[in-house]
């Protein structure tokens, strides 16, 4: 995941900031300077990083600070504002024009950043919000580009406007606007032609469409795992097309994540939102705070209960909450909640969202085990899914032979389920009067069912 790396190391850092106890001047200035290069092997850009430092440093050598009873806690909370501050300080969204004037956005950007999957994923959300969105093929150059858009359109019920046969994006664009108003979209996304690199016939053609249509947002999207040369582009497509923000995507893959910290800094302009996974659905709006909270290891607490709200049905939750009191939890709702796990992002992603829990990411979690436990699940009977008490050897060597799996495998699967029912329904009751038996119990579930080291170390 990206800031992995940069995470574990300013975690690293604090920790023995917190060793120290009462914090010399010496002590911060050395820490700062750990920090600077953990920011620059991140590949965050060279000026942003020299001014975050200059500034943590202004501050994190004061009185207050000196003074303070506890100084490790107050160099973080410096960090953690600054963080914030270098990536906007406050999220910015794409304000849609009230009805029933049209929206028109353009989206802009290098070939293979996810351009056309994202102006997907954002009509997705528009859509959501209850307009009428209709997206635009532009890109008349790249194989199957149009094709793309249109697949990604119908797995979304968003409308796709082409003109077949016709090569000239701007001829393109002032048909979709008559086509918009003949029909009612109100929200309109151009996907433009992307390049291996910037070129002058490339940015000479997102100012033709510019000047022809109405154009309110320019959007750029960027790719995170270019690093410093997603700064690049941001800076040249400002300069010479002019952009209203940004779009970060695979800010989810294996990535050292310097380009969200850089590019709000370097070109001035808002990270709308974040790519966090391949699905039409893994758009997240850019939150500063959360972002820095996450990179410092304090969780992302908001966001997590806010894509639970999104993907987790809270009758079902209920529900689940009330059975699991009862102890009537079986095979059949554990599955249910293994689905409802996997839409949250799995297990890691959500113990990295979890306030004093990130450094659980780097237990043994075995994410494959999960599916070895919905084949094995999968193999039993419904009368086994409710009943698990009528597993007799016979049948476990069935559901081993179904699943692809060794019966001893089954028989721990089975032996852990059952321990793992009597811990859920101790916990729900401990936990339950705070409102948090649903999550607890998913969590401590899974844990328990993850297999090796990760079910006999997780503290649930």
């Amino acid at each position: 995941m990206a800031f992995e790396s940069l995470s574990e190391k300013l975690q690293n850092i604090f920790k023995n900031l917190r060793g120290k106890g009462k914090l010399s001047e010496e002590d911060v200035k050395s820490a700062l300077k750990e920090v600077k290069l953990a920011l620059l092997e991140a590949d965050v850009n060279f000026k942003v990083v020299k001014q975050f430092i200059k500034d943590c440093q202004e501050r994190a050598v004061g009185e207050e600070v000196m003074n303070s009873l506890t100084p490790a806690q107050m160099v973080i909370k410096i960090v953690n504002e600054e963080l914030v501050e270098m990536m906007g300080k406050d999220p910015v969204n794409i304000k849609l024009l009230p009805l029933p004037e049209i929206t028109g956005i353009m989206m802009v950007g290098l070939q293979g950043a996810g351009k056309t999957t994202t102006a997907a994923k954002l009509g997705s959300r528009f859509k959501s919000a209850g307009r009428k969105v209709l997206l635009v093929a532009c890109d008349v150059y790249r194989p199957a580009a149009v094709k793309q858009l249109q697949v990604n359109g119908e797995k979304l019920g968003l409308s796709v406007f082409s003109l077949e046969g016709c090569n000239d994006p701007v001829k393109i664009a002032c048909e979709s606007y008559e086509y918009a108003g003949k029909n009612g979209f109100n929200v309109i996304i151009f996907d433009t032609a992307g390049r291996l690199h910037i070129d002058e016939n490339m940015m000479e053609e997102l100012c033709n469409i510019k000047s022809s249509v109405k154009i309110d947002y320019t959007v750029l999207t960027v790719d995170a795992m270019t690093g410093q040369d997603a700064v690049n582009v941001a800076q040249t497509f400002s300069d010479k097309v002019g952009i209203d923000g940004i779009i970060i995507t695979k800010l989810d893959g294996d990535t050292r994540g310097g380009a969200a910290l850089s590019i709000r800094a370097v070109t001035g302009k808002p990270i709308y939102y974040a790519g966090m996974g391949e699905k039409l659905t893994d758009l997240q709006e850019f939150y500063p705070d959360r972002m820095a909270g996450r990179i410092l290891g304090m969780g992302d607490i908001l966001s997590l209960i806010e894509k639970a709200q999104q993907e987790v049905d809270e009758d079902k939750a209920k529900e689940m909450e009330r059975r699991l009191r009862k102890a009537e939890f079986n095979f059949d709702d554990f599955l249910d909640q293994m689905r409802q796990m996997k839409k949250l992002g799995g297990l890691s992603t959500i113990l990295g969202m979890i306030p004093g829990m990130s450094a659980m990411k780097n237990v043994d979690i075995d994410e494959k085990q999960m599916d070895r436990v919905e084949a094995i699940i999968l193999s039993m009977t419904r009368e086994e899914r409710q009943n698990p008490s009528v597993l007799n050897p016979s049948r476990k060597q069935r559901i081993a032979k179904g699943s692809g799996t060794d019966i001893s495998e089954v028989n721990r699967i089975v032996k852990q389920f059952e321990q793992m029912k009597k811990m859920m329904k101790q916990m729900s009751g401990a936990m339950g009067k705070r409102g948090k038996g649903g999550m607890g119990g998913m969590l401590g579930g899974l844990g328990g069912l993850s297999g090796g080291r990760m079910g006999r170390r997780f503290p649930f």
